[in-house]
Protein backbone atom coordinates (compact mmCIF):
# COMPACT_ATOMS: atom_id res chain seq x y z
CA UNK A 1 0.00 0.00 0.00
CA UNK A 2 1.09 3.55 -0.70
CA UNK A 3 -0.10 6.72 1.04
CA UNK A 4 -0.13 10.16 -0.56
CA UNK A 5 -0.07 13.31 1.57
CA UNK A 6 -1.63 16.44 0.07
CA UNK A 7 -1.89 20.12 0.95
CA UNK A 8 -2.33 23.22 -1.18
CA UNK A 9 0.91 24.63 0.22
CA UNK A 10 3.25 21.86 -1.00
CA UNK A 11 3.65 19.25 -3.71
CA UNK A 12 2.11 15.86 -2.91
CA UNK A 13 4.37 13.23 -1.37
CA UNK A 14 3.87 9.48 -1.53
CA UNK A 15 5.25 6.99 0.99
CA UNK A 16 5.06 3.29 1.68
CA UNK A 17 1.95 2.64 3.77
CA UNK A 18 3.75 1.16 6.78
CA UNK A 19 6.12 4.12 6.93
CA UNK A 20 3.27 6.64 6.58
CA UNK A 21 1.21 4.98 9.32
CA UNK A 22 4.21 4.97 11.67
CA UNK A 23 4.78 8.69 11.04
CA UNK A 24 1.08 9.44 11.55
CA UNK A 25 1.19 7.65 14.90
CA UNK A 26 4.31 9.59 15.90
CA UNK A 27 2.27 12.75 15.22
CA UNK A 28 -0.24 11.55 17.81
CA UNK A 29 -2.81 10.43 15.25
CA UNK A 30 -4.56 7.08 14.87
CA UNK A 31 -2.74 6.09 11.69
CA UNK A 32 -6.01 5.65 9.81
CA UNK A 33 -5.87 6.03 6.03
CA UNK A 34 -7.57 8.08 4.63
CA UNK A 35 -7.41 10.97 7.05
CA UNK A 36 -6.90 14.69 7.43
CA UNK A 37 -5.58 17.39 9.72
CA UNK A 38 -7.28 20.75 9.95
CA UNK A 39 -4.97 23.71 9.49
CA UNK A 40 -5.27 24.59 13.19
CA UNK A 41 -3.99 21.13 14.18
CA UNK A 42 -1.00 21.01 11.83
CA UNK A 43 1.50 22.90 14.05
CA UNK A 44 0.94 20.57 17.03
CA UNK A 45 1.25 17.44 14.86
CA UNK A 46 4.41 18.86 13.29
CA UNK A 47 5.93 19.50 16.72
CA UNK A 48 5.14 15.96 17.90
CA UNK A 49 6.77 14.52 14.76
CA UNK A 50 9.85 16.72 15.19
CA UNK A 51 10.15 15.62 18.82
CA UNK A 52 9.92 11.94 17.88
CA UNK A 53 12.56 12.39 15.18
CA UNK A 54 14.85 14.23 17.61
CA UNK A 55 14.56 11.35 20.09
CA UNK A 56 14.85 8.48 17.56
CA UNK A 57 16.50 9.94 14.48
CA UNK A 58 18.77 6.97 13.72
CA UNK A 59 16.17 4.24 14.31
CA UNK A 60 15.64 2.25 11.08
CA UNK A 61 12.20 2.78 9.55
CA UNK A 62 11.96 0.36 6.66
CA UNK A 63 8.81 -1.10 5.13
CA UNK A 64 8.40 -4.88 5.26
CA UNK A 65 9.85 -6.38 2.13
CA UNK A 66 9.67 -9.59 0.25
CA UNK A 67 12.80 -11.72 0.40
CA UNK A 68 15.08 -10.67 -2.43
CA UNK A 69 15.71 -13.15 -5.22
CA UNK A 70 19.40 -12.57 -4.72
CA UNK A 71 20.25 -11.84 -1.10
CA UNK A 72 23.70 -10.32 -0.78
CA UNK A 73 23.61 -10.49 3.01
CA UNK A 74 24.11 -6.74 3.20
CA UNK A 75 21.42 -4.95 5.22
CA UNK A 76 20.59 -1.38 4.31
CA UNK A 77 18.24 0.75 6.32
CA UNK A 78 16.73 4.20 6.03
CA UNK A 79 16.45 6.03 9.34
CA UNK A 80 13.35 7.58 10.84
CA UNK A 81 15.00 10.97 10.45
CA UNK A 82 15.40 10.54 6.70
CA UNK A 83 11.95 9.00 6.16
CA UNK A 84 10.29 11.86 8.03
CA UNK A 85 12.03 14.74 6.19
CA UNK A 86 9.57 15.07 3.27
CA UNK A 87 6.55 14.95 5.59
CA UNK A 88 8.11 17.48 7.96
CA UNK A 89 8.66 19.88 5.05
CA UNK A 90 5.06 19.38 3.84
CA UNK A 91 3.75 20.06 7.36
CA UNK A 92 5.96 23.14 7.74
CA UNK A 93 4.64 24.59 4.49
CA UNK A 94 1.03 23.75 5.40
CA UNK A 95 1.43 25.37 8.83
CA UNK A 96 3.00 28.50 7.35
CA UNK A 97 0.19 28.83 4.79
CA UNK A 98 -2.61 27.86 7.19
CA UNK A 99 -3.64 24.89 5.02
CA UNK A 100 -5.23 21.54 5.82
CA UNK A 101 -3.32 18.30 5.20
CA UNK A 102 -4.99 15.17 3.82
CA UNK A 103 -3.75 11.65 3.12
CA UNK A 104 -5.19 8.72 1.21
CA UNK A 105 -4.29 5.64 -0.82
CA UNK A 106 -3.67 6.69 -4.43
Amino acid sequence: MLVTFETQAHANITMFGEVAVTLLKLMGLSGTVPGALLAADVPAALERLRQAVAEQSDVPLDPAREPAAKDTGEERHVSLGHRALPLIKLLEDAAAAGQNVMWDNP
